[in-house]
């Protein structure tokens, strides 16, 4: 599953978080900005979110957080 891109309703139950928390987390750095899968459609990958959920079970603070999420989305340019 770690392929998989989940939409926005499916990442809400996966991080407990409610809509405007989560785009707040994204403005604020805490959370990766979603890919394009349509015209009008984004989602995100599903390991961004594991790596995520589990930085935050391990008790890493806001600035590991922010540092996770540069990392995972640099990583999003060397997929083939």
């Amino acid at each position: 599953m770690t392929n998989t891109i989940l939409r926005l309703p499916i990442v809400l139950k996966e991080r407990g978080r409610s809509r405007s928390a989560h785009y707040q987390d994204i403005q604020q750095g805490l959370f990766t900005h979603p890919v394009q899968i349509g015209l009008r459609a984004v989602g995100w990958p599903y390991c961004e979110i594991e790596a995520i959920n589990a930085a935050r079970i391990a008790g890493k603070n806001d600035d590991e957080i922010r540092a996770l999420v540069v990392k995972l989305e640099a990583a999003r340019k060397s997929v083939i």
